[in-house]
């Protein structure tokens, strides 16, 4: 249903990568259902930002990117021109293209577009996927905050991690997935794959950008997986696989378009455990198998996320000191061979994934709108 309001100009932000992007397209779809509205949006004019958007048919404006650090670091100094310059440039879009409000996904290239709404007066909405906040979310709803806007996020124990001020304002809407993991074909992905009629499919993500950890350990712990399954690798493009493809094992640099049908032809799923992915592989109800990004390269977040959907009951997790492939292989044998724990996984999984976290965050652009067009 379209409402009968003016039509708006709506800016959204976000990028660095999939990640960020996927669930902010899922917004835009939702809302467009609903609302007769103009989008654009802001991100990196480097890396993949630009070409996932306009694939989607949304106008895009690149901007320098710098990306924010806790640690010193000597790249921050010259970061912190890039991020001045991209504050510069994300203004000078807003003052032209004059949006109603900003939507942020959140990265890196977020916060100045964040930064130059609050600074013109522009509403800002900033969405956080994770269990716990990033550095650009915090930042990000200080300029909510600023701007009259508000902070959205996905599980209910985030908005503790703010300030009084932001955090009795924070709504939880959950995360948003776009619609198509709601109606996957398995047997369009079992097509895809060329699965046989008897392949049971494990499906390995290593996300849009590779997981070296990952994918090392699967390639090491073939055959054995391959005695249980057809064994469907997404390795990211920059990895080279040390293994051939064989009957039983296939690799794709990154599956696009066909990732709904292959995700609802999987069996059971291995992957990192970054918001996008676990909340999409719960729209579609499966069961997950989770290595999160650990250690000193991560602020935690992946290891929150996991701990989240294993208490759930909808994931087992490999933790760091049990990720040989003698571990996996135990894991996923076990798994293959309890179908009643599958399916419980399986439930859990589609339980979590049933909110439809784009909807619900359309609808509340869609209600701000609608009160921005009665105060006129």
């Amino acid at each position: 249903m379209v409402y009968p309001l003016g039509m708006f100009t709506i800016a959204f932000s976000g990028g660095g990568t999939g990640g960020h992007i996927y669930p902010g397209l899922a917004v835009i779809s939702a809302l467009q259902r609903e609302l007769d509205c103009r989008v654009f949006w802001v991100g990196s004019s480097r890396g993949i930002d630009r070409s996932l958007v306009e694939a989607a048919g949304i106008a895009f404006y690149g901007i320098p990117a710098g990306k924010l650090r806790r640690n010193f670091s000597l790249r921050n100094v010259s970061d912190f021109f890039k991020v001045a310059a991209g504050f510069f440039a994300a203004k000078k879009i807003l003052k032209r293209e004059k949006p109603a409000l900003l939507f942020s996904k959140g990265g890196f290239v977020s916060v100045p577009p964040c930064a130059a709404a609050a600074f013109l007066g522009i509403p800002v909405v900033t969405h956080e996927s994770d269990y716990s906040p990033g550095l650009a979310t915090r930042l990000n709803a200080r300029f909510a905050e600023k701007s009259g806007g508000r902070v959205i996020t996905a599980y209910r124990e985030t908005a503790d991690r703010f300030s009084p001020g932001i955090r009795k304002n924070a709504l939880v809407l959950g995360n948003p997935v776009r619609s198509c993991f709601r109606h996957g074909d398995p047997e369009a992905g079992r097509a895809f794959l060329g699965a046989g009629e008897g392949d049971r499919v494990l499906l390995v993500l290593g996300g849009s950008q590779g997981a070296r950890e990952l994918n090392r350990l699967v390639e090491a712990s073939l055959p054995a997986l391959g005695s249980s399954y057809l064994v469907v690798h997404q390795t990211g493009p920059a990895h080279e696989p040390a293994v051939p493809n064989t009957p039983r094992y296939k690799t794709y640099p990154y599956i696009r378009d066909e990732m709904p049908d292959v995700l609802a032809a999987a069996e059971l799923v291995l992957c990192r455990s970054g918001a996008g992915t676990v909340w999409e592989c719960a729209t579609a109800g499966k069961p997950m198998i989770l290595l999160p990004l650990a250690g000193s390269g991560t602020r935690g977040d992946q290891v929150e996320n996991a701990r989240f959907f294993e208490k759930a009951g909808a994931a087992a997790v490999l933790s760091p000191e049990r990720r040989r492939p003698e571990d996996l292989e135990a894991l996923v044998k076990l798994l293959a061979a309890d179908g009643e724990k599958r399916g419980a996984m399986a439930e859990a999984s589609a339980r979590i994934g049933a909110e439809d976290g784009a909807g619900r965050i359309a609808g509340f652009l869609r209600e701000t709108l609608e009160t921005m067009e009665k105060s006129r």
